[in-house]
């Protein structure tokens, strides 16, 4: 346990706090979704919407832009906010807030570009996403197609 001013030792950092966590739902101009397969907790082997932690003095849309760069060498347009998920997973210990946004990304500029952390990076049409999204995805996607299919 680290040590708190004065020699006592307190919880680990984050322990039984919740977090936030950013996602982003980039959709291509043919209207394909990119997820990534998840490789680590949480929610293993689940296909997820593109995301990271917010940092510290870190807006949501400029961790929304700077995590989509990182994770799948995209640069991408942010659109807007799509939902925001109560992540609760007790079962691995973890607790997010995660607002995700929409995003607008090019066919043609995506990678996987942590191997470590993802599986596969891919883009799906929307009538022929996969059985296994994470809960942020499912959420996210379930409020495109809301949007999508709202009158105008």
């Amino acid at each position: 346990m680290p040590k708190l001013p004065g020699g006592g030792a307190g919880p680990a950092p984050f322990a039984n706090q919740p977090r936030v966590g950013v996602g982003i739902l980039p959709v291509d101009e043919s209207g394909r979704l990119l997820l990534t397969l998840r490789r680590h907790p949480p929610e293993v082997g689940c296909w997820s919407i593109v995301g990271r932690k917010l940092d510290f003095l870190e807006t949501l849309e400029q961790c929304a832009v700077r995590d989509t760069l990182e994770e799948v060498g995209a640069a991408i347009s942010v659109d807007s906010l799509l939902c925001v998920t109560d992540h609760l997973l007790p079962g691995e210990g973890q607790h997010w807030v995660s607002p995700a946004f929409l995003a607008h990304v090019s066919s043609r500029d995506t990678c996987n570009c942590e191997p470590k952390k993802t599986q596969e990076v891919r883009r799906f049409p929307i009538d022929e996403l996969p059985p296994n999204p994470t809960i942020t995805a499912h959420n996210a996607i379930e409020a495109y197609k809301r949007k999508s299919t709202a009158p105008s």
